[in-house]
């Protein structure tokens, strides 16, 4: 493993705290779309989600380094990301650990949890910046695997929570990553998840911004598919009037951007779509 210091300019630290705080956050979101089952979690169960989190982040984080950081220093780059994010967890985790205990767990989890993760989310092909619908499967791989872990299979609003909280990482990922400054209370510390736990007390709102509604195109052949979708717990606390009224004022902007989106996709300005993953 290289030194965390000197594997690259950039911002590791911030990313890996991200990650950690993200990952802490999501668990304790995707419990609440299934309270009776999350009472009956057990710690262990808990930490698996967690690192499942992670794994996926590691992900992202790799397809989005690759289109800022040099091919050659892409693997340097994420081996400084493994290193920072293992001695972050060691910081959170030192009160748990009895002194001079060996922390070498860490590590071997850490590790494992990237090496999982490319075997895992690497065959998926696509520009992480793009929708496609390879990014669509493996978000859906991703988000049935964590309501396995759960221990609800078949759990769809859980599944779409988690893919949701994922989702939301992306955009925060890249502002990292282009230098761009985040809101002050963007990221804090790190979640401290006990050594068989997820337990998210974040610091800061990282992970919290969730998107309630989202809307998009596909295109299959010389098909246009738009389609909408709101998050679990939002379309829960809407009252019928206003689910009506929001399905109704949706399924216009549906209409006019899927429009607007296959004008675009059938001009001559068309270009292919670019598919890339892991360097």
């Amino acid at each position: 493993m290289t030194n965390p210091q000197s594997a690259t300019s950039m911002p590791l630290q911030s990313l890996a705290e991200l990650m950690l705080s993200v990952a802490g956050e999501s668990v304790s979101l995707v419990k609440r779309t299934a309270p009776e089952r999350a009472m009956k979690l057990k710690r262990q169960e808990e930490w698996k989600i967690y690192l499942e989190f992670l794994k996926i982040l590691f992900n992202l984080a790799d397809r989005l380094s690759v289109l800022h950081v040099p091919i050659k220093d892409q693997p340097q780059f994420m081996d400084g990301l493994e290193d920072h994010v293992t001695s972050q967890l060691k910081h959170v985790l030192q009160p748990a650990f009895e002194s001079g205990s060996d922390q070498m767990e860490i590590v071997l989890t850490i590790g494992t949890a990237v090496a999982e993760s490319r075997q895992i989310y690497e065959p998926y092909r696509f520009l992480v910046t793009e929708d496609s619908p390879a990014k669509n499967d493996m978000m859906k791989d991703f988000g049935r695997r964590i309501a396995d872990l759960a221990g609800v299979p078949g759990n769809t609003h859980m599944a779409a929570a988690a893919t949701l909280c994922v989702s939301a990482a992306v955009p925060a990922i890249q502002a990292i990553l282009d230098g761009r400054a985040l809101p002050d209370t963007s990221i804090g510390k790190p979640s401290q998840p006990g050594p068989n736990t997820a337990q998210s007390s974040m610091q800061g709102t990282t992970g919290t911004d969730i998107k309630l509604i989202s809307v998009m195109s596909t295109v299959t052949g010389e098909e246009i598919e738009t389609r909408w979708g709101l998050h679990p717990r939002f379309r829960q606390d809407l009252k019928p009037d206003e689910t009506q009224q929001l399905t109704k004022l949706m399924n216009r902007v549906a209409k006019i951007l899927g429009e607007r989106y296959a004008a675009v996709a059938f001009s001559d300005e068309w270009t292919s779509w670019h598919r890339a993953g892991h360097a």
